[in-house]
C-alpha cells in the first residue's frame, strides 16, 4: 500500500484508508472483521467521527484496532455544536474513550458551525499540547473557509481538509485541491464512490473504467480510486462493510494509471464548472 504525507507534520499515511460512516448499521462482528482485514492489507488510515452512529462507529473502530494501535492512523471529528473550547475538549475525551485509545493521530472540525475558529483551534492546540491528539485539521472547508482557517491558525498547523470527492463530483479540483497543495495540507476524499449506483458497465464512463481496469487486472472501482488519488496531495477513505469489499479497496494501493488512462477517465467524467463546495 502506498503512503503519503498527511499535512506538514506526519508522513507514511496509507493513500487508501477506511471510512466508518454508517458502519454501525452492519453486524458488529462483520464490521470489526472488515476493518481488521483492511488493516492487515495496509489500509491503516482509519477515519471516524463522534456523529457516526452517535459514537457507535467509534466503538467499532476501537474494537477493531485493539492490539493494533501502533499500526494505525486514527482520525475522528468533533461536531460543530461541540466545537467551543470547553466542548471540543470534552468531545475529544468521549471519542478517546469510545476508541479505547489515549490519543488521536488527527482531530477534525466536522464542518463550519457557530463557534469562532479561534475558539475551536485553541482547543485543538490545547489537546495537542496535552498529547491527546498529534495533529488537527478541518472537514468540508471551501477555499474561503481555508483562507480564514489559515489566517487564524498560521502556517504549518492544518493537517488536512476532508471533503466530498468522487468521479461524478469533482468540484474540489477547481480551487480546494490547488489551495491545499499550495499550503501543504492533505486532501482526504470521503464517499469516493458517491452515494448512487456505480456507473453502468454499458454507460460510456463505465466502459472506460472497465477497459482501463482490465488492462491492469483490476476492477472498475479500483480504477476509479486510482484516478481520484492520482495527485500526491489526495488520500481516500472508502467505507467497506464486508471483507471482500475491503480487499477490493486495498487492491488499489499500488495501481498507477498512465497519463493516457487518466485523460480517458477525465473525459468520461467531466470536471464541470466551478461551484460551491458540495458536502453530504
Amino acid at each position: 500500500m502506498k503512503t503519503r504525507a498527511f499535512g506538514p507534520v506526519q508522513t507514511g499515511v496509507s493513500v487508501i484508508g477506511q471510512g466508518t460512516w454508517n458502519l454501525e448499521l452492519s453486524s458488529r462482528a462483520e464490521a470489526v472483521k472488515t476493518l481488521q482485514r483492511g488493516i492487515e492489507l495496509g489500509m491503516t488510515h482509519i477515519d471516524t467521527a463522534e456523529m457516526y452512529g452517535a459514537g457507535r462507529a467509534e466503538a467499532l473502530a476501537g474494537e477493531a484496532i485493539a492490539g493494533r494501535r501502533d499500526k494505525v492512523f486514527v482520525v475522528s471529528k468533533v461536531l460543530p455544536s461541540n466545537a467551543s473550547r470547553k466542548g471540543a475538549l470534552a468531545a475529544c475525551e468521549r471519542s478517546l474513550k469510545q476508541l479505547r485509545t489515549d490519543y488521536l493521530d488527527c482531530y477534525l472540525l466536522h464542518w463550519r458551525g457557530s463557534y469562532e475558529l479561534e475558539e475551536t483551534f485553541a482547543a485543538f492546540e490545547e489537546l495537542k499540547s496535552a498529547g491527546k491528539i498529534k495533529s488537527w485539521g478541518v472537514s468540508n472547508f471551501d477555499e474561503d473557509d481555508l483562507d480564514e482557517a489559515l489566517a487564524v491558525a498560521g502556517k504549518g498547523k492544518i493537517s488536512c481538509n476532508q471533503v466530498l470527492y468522487h468521479l461524478r463530483e469533482r468540484a474540489i479540483e477547481h480551487a480546494v485541491i490547488p489551495w491545499c497543495e499550495k499550503h501543504g495540507v492533505a486532501v482526504v476524499a470521503y464517499s469516493p464512490f458517491g452515494q448512487t449506483a456505480s456507473p453502468s458497465p454499458a454507460s460510456p464512463g463505465g466502459k472506460v473504467l472497465a477497459e482501463i481496469a482490465s488492462a491492469h487486472n483490476a476492477t472498475p472501482r479500483q480504477a476509479a480510486l486510482a484516478f481520484l488519488t492520482r495527485k500526491k496531495s489526495v488520500l481516500a477513505i472508502p467505507k467497506a462493510s464486508k471483507v471482500a469489499h475491503a480487499e477490493e479497496n486495498a487492491g488499489t494501493g499500488n495501481l498507477d494509471l498512465s497519463a493516457k488512462e487518466i485523460e480517458a477517465i477525465d473525459k468520461a467524467f467531466p470536471l464541470g464548472r466551478p461551484k460551491s463546495l458540495p458536502m453530504l
